[in-house]
């Protein structure tokens, strides 16, 4: 199976390599049209800014490759925000698989930290395969100052000042706002769920 990984200016990249490694998978990392579109698999990981990320993606085409592709697609942590419409973060016009804005967490109390960091529980409102397996309240791995709203593409949702997505679901396309390549062993289910999904 070839498993792609999208090349851009983005950073976390290599512990999702180190997570399909582990699944004995040596996936490529490309920004090549032809790569991506004939891979079995596509991941879309990164931590970063997300209009200056877009600006990238814009300027090497990979914004209407992403769009335009029909296999399993996964989005990681930017790369959830980044398949919606909009951000707030730098007022960026983004990928639009999921017709949704990506908004900032706003702090209510004083203990509300942005970003939000740490561990937190995943519940779900839909089954989805890409969960399988899983415990029914599992806990992952979060680092983000913005949020996708709950809507109607929510698969898991977590809490913290609001409730919010945690992972989308919308035709070929996954995203997580979590980081299941440094959520343990239920992470590692997730990523091996997600190589096996067949559509």
């Amino acid at each position: 199976m070839k498993v792609a990984i999208v090349k851009y200016n983005a950073g976390n990249i290599y512990s999702v390599v180190n997570a399909l490694n582990r699944l004995n998978i040596e996936p490529i990392i490309t920004d090549d049209a032809t790569e991506l579109m004939t891979a079995d698999r596509v991941l879309f990981p990164g931590q970063g800014e997300a209009s200056t990320t877009m600006a990238y993606l814009r300027e090497h085409k990979l914004d209407d490759i992403i769009r335009d592709l029909k296999q399993p697609v996964l989005g990681i942590c930017v790369g959830q925000q980044l398949l919606c419409k909009h951000s707030e973060e730098g007022d960026a016009n983004c990928i639009g698989i999921f017709p949704v804005d990506v908004r900032r967490f706003q702090p209510t109390r004083h203990e509300d930290k942005v970003p939000a960091m740490g561990w937190n529980e995943l519940t779900f409102p839909h089954e989805d395969p890409i969960f399988n397996g899983l415990p029914e309240h599992p806990y992952v791995y979060f680092v983000h100052s913005y949020y996708v709203p709950l809507c109607e593409w929510t698969i898991a949702q977590a809490d913290y000042i609001l409730p919010y997505s945690a992972a989308l679901h919308k035709d070929n396309f996954w995203a997580m706002q979590f980081h299941p390549e440094k959520s343990g062993s239920i992470g590692e289910r997730i990523i091996k769920n997600f190589i096996e999904q067949e559509l």
